[in-house]
């Protein structure tokens, strides 16, 4: 199975591109979207080219969640801890986006390794915000404390409208995603897939990932939910996070994929349904040209229509063979 990248592929290319060829003072304004209804928007001017603005739309947050200033909780405090001086946030955002971020290319490290890092990490914006009260929670569990504004039920965003539960505790945290789709075939290939991934967490090789349960009917954790949260036509996926599972490195990549689990599975919705649209194809491709060999005396009437010639005939001789 693949996984999504935390960055946006487009982005870093861009931060990039616009590193390599800041002395050539060239406009950029660029606007794009990516899964999940997070858009972006680029903009450089001629006369401050070592300046790059950006701009990042969140998904409209459902009303069992918690914005402050158009943003989740903790995320200026985890922009600020991921990017320093490089990035200054500029209050008011621009119209019709939660934030505006103002870079200064000037300001990237020297070192070239380094360097990268920083604008994989910038491109990795939407983790950085949209993760932000994610990880400050499993912060807490590596520390075994619950802070007093945590207890109960979590509600945080990943869609627009919809939101994933977090019920956090000392010695773990349990998240719980309504799985919601569309697309009456994207409902039957995400249950099948759902099943399957539970599945493959009981395998030998996997013992130390996160537990994982995948239930048709609303999990008891859920009670105290609003009922509007919870139309989950797939399903609900159930992850237990202990300490073990966040500790050092671990982390990140933890609040990634947490982060990222929707849009994980209905890529492999969409992969699998499109294979399944190439074999059916090619199948009917296969049964077409064996029907056609079965047809009786198709050859000799190939080889007759090919062998025969015809001779245009005047007028006159048109008429004395119709008589």
């Amino acid at each position: 199975m693949i996984l999504l990248q935390s960055h946006s592929r487009f982005l870093l290319d861009n931060l990039l591109n616009r590193l390599q060829n800041i002395e050539k003072a060239v406009e950029a304004d660029y606007h794009w979207a990516e899964f999940d209804d997070v858009r972006y928007h680029i903009q450089v001017t001629m006369k401050n080219p070592h300046i790059l603005l950006l701009s990042v739309s969140l998904p409209t947050p459902p009303p069992e969640t918690v914005f402050l200033g158009g943003l989740p909780s903790g995320a200026i405090e985890a922009i600020k801890a991921a990017y320093g001086a490089v990035v200054q946030i500029l209050d008011p955002p621009r119209d019709g986006f939660n934030l505006t971020l103002k870079l200064n290319l000037t300001k990237l490290p020297p070192d070239e390794e380094y360097k990268h890092a920083l604008l994989v990490k910038i491109a990795s914006v939407r983790e950085v915000v949209l993760g932000a009260p994610l990880r400050g929670i499993l912060k807490k569990l590596v520390s075994r404390t619950v802070a007093s504004n945590t207890v109960g039920l979590v509600a945080l965003v990943h869609r627009p409208n919809e939101s994933f539960f977090l019920i956090p505790q000392a010695d773990k945290v349990t998240i719980i995603f309504p799985m919601r789709f569309k697309d009456s075939i994207d409902i039957v290939l995400a249950t099948s897939f759902l099943q399957e991934f539970v599945e493959a967490r009981r395998t030998a090789g996997l013992n130390t990932a996160p537990p994982c349960l995948w239930s048709p009917t609303l999990p008891l954790e859920l009670k105290e939910a609003p009922a509007e949260a919870l139309s989950a036509n797939a399903g609900f996926v159930t992850f237990v996070i202990f300490p073990r599972h966040v500790e050092g490195k671990k982390l990140d990549r933890t609040v990634c994929s947490l982060s990222t689990f929707h849009a994980y599975v209905s890529y492999h919705v969409k992969c699998s349904e499109g294979f399944m649209h190439t074999r059916m194809r090619r199948r009917v491709e296969s049964l077409i040209e064996a029907l056609d060999r079965a047809k009786p005396g198709m050859e000799n009437a190939k080889n007759a229509a090919q062998s025969r010639s015809f001779k245009r005939l005047s007028l006159k001789e048109a008429r004395t063979n119709s008589n």
